[in-house]
């Protein structure tokens, strides 16, 4: 394992809505093993500024749908990203859009999702995280998002629901910081896809420099 890289994983222990972090945490642990050690917490003062900045690489599975982060703990994610931090959103980690300046730091916000189903993803374009991502199939939650106009992001993964194809993951810079935004993790099952943890991995390396 590498421990020269320190990665912070945010989750849901102890009131989750609905996606726990238990299990989630094992499994991203494991992707992330080679490269990078996870610190795993539900304390959001993690994100202040004088916490966070000792990550390379922050990671949101928060479960914050009926609350936001404070202000100071806002400031402290958007510092730590603007200034070269690194951002991996994983699918209920969209919440943190309930903050609109979060939401700009992600490049889209969450607006519903039909019933969990059997989903058909590829891959859109080349970039460094999609590379030798091969198309796949799982059961999934198809958030579906409202993307701004204002962040120049990359599509990097999609999905098809009846016959139209929507955004399942993107890319893009903030400041001197990586931002990489992914649908798919409604729960624990959902890490033991292998083109999913293949991409996971890579998303954590390109977001991470």
């Amino acid at each position: 394992m590498n421990t020269n890289k320190k990665c912070l994983l945010l989750g849901d222990y102890t009131h989750p809505k609905f996606h726990p972090l238990q299990g989630v945490d094992t499994q991203i642990s494991h992707i992330l093993n080679d490269v990078m050690s996870v610190q795993c917490s539900e304390n959001k003062n993690m994100l202040l500024d004088n916490n966070i900045q000792q990550f390379d690489l922050c990671i949101s599975y928060i479960d914050l749908w009926d609350e936001k982060v404070s202000p100071q703990q806002t400031a402290g994610l958007m510092s730590y990203v603007s200034h070269g931090g690194g951002l991996l959103v994983i699918h209920n980690g969209i919440s943190l859009g309930g903050r609109y300046e979060l939401a700009q730091l992600m490049g889209g916000k969450f607006i519903g999702h039909p019933t969990y189903q059997p989903l058909s993803f590829r891959t859109s374009g080349e970039h460094a995280i999609t590379k030798g991502v091969q198309p796949f199939e799982m059961e999934e939650e198809p958030f579906q998002f409202e993307l701004d106009t204002f962040t120049e992001k990359k599509i990097l993964l999609e999905y098809q629901l009846e016959d139209k194809w929507y955004p399942a993951a993107w890319s893009h810079t903030y400041g001197l910081g990586r931002v990489t935004v992914l649908m798919p993790g409604h729960h624990e099952p959902s890490f033991r896809q292998p083109a999913l943890r293949q991409f996971i991995h890579q998303a954590a390396l390109w977001t991470s420099r």
